[in-house]
């Protein structure tokens, strides 16, 4: 080739995308837009999640005490006070403030029920999210004068057999020593000391306050 020949440069046209080609970017850009909103939705529902499934409060900074592994709601039929019959799996879908007590309903009973509906009235907005449950573990009828007292409450008649192989006091104590936690998902997660007075209720509240903020985004009153 002659230096001093001038090169022949051959100028190409760069290809054009074709109407197909332009919608599957498009396409594929919007799914990638999608996507990202989809991820942005779910972040506070998944950090709740964490917060509450995996980054489990330290055993030591909690008044109550956690139980590991919870224990889910047995497949367990419970008799109203109007007789109809209920599966304790039923109650799923809000948080439980339970007690367990005989129908006759002794003093410590009367004051569990009393702090069970402080407790709730204790929380405000966030009441609706939580149900009372008085578990009667005998054949004992309740006494009409209890009636208004658990007006609100989810009262059923549970074979003590049957239940005491789900719940479980503290060593040395009897289940109707304390009040269980119980979560949306059926889970029996929490059991407050025995013998809770004024002072462990208020420190109860704060246990309660604390699992509700961390399940707000995904839990919701009612069921």
């Amino acid at each position: 080739m002659n230096k001093d020949q001038p090169l022949d440069l051959t100028v190409h046209a760069l290809p054009r995308l074709d109407a197909s080609d332009a919608n599957a970017q498009r396409t594929r850009f919007g799914r990638w837009q999608m996507l990202l909103v989809l991820l942005i939705c779910a972040a506070p529902v998944v950090a709740s999640y964490l917060a509450y499934y995996v980054v489990r409060p330290d055993a030591r900074s909690v008044f109550g005490t956690l139980i590991d592994p919870q224990r889910p709601l047995p497949d367990l039929i419970g008799t109203a006070p109007d007789g109809r019959q209920h599966n304790l799996r039923s109650l799923k879908g809000q948080w439980l403030l339970v007690t367990v007590a005989g129908g006759a309903c002794d003093a410590p009973c009367q004051q569990y029920l009393y702090m069970q509906r402080q407790l709730r009235e204790s929380l405000g907005k966030d009441k609706d999210r939580v149900d009372r449950v008085w578990l009667i573990d005998d054949d004992v009828p309740v006494a009409p004068a209890l009636l208004p007292a658990i007006k609100d409450a989810v009262v059923l008649r549970v074979p003590a057999k049957e239940l005491a192989l789900w719940l479980e006091p503290q060593q040395g104590h009897a289940l109707a020593e304390h009040l269980y936690l119980v979560d949306p998902l059926g889970n029996w997660m929490m059991r407050f000391p025995a013998g809770l007075d004024l002072e462990g209720a208020a420190k109860a509240k704060r246990d309660i306050g604390r699992v509700l903020r961390a399940s707000a985004s995904w839990d919701q009153a009612g069921r």
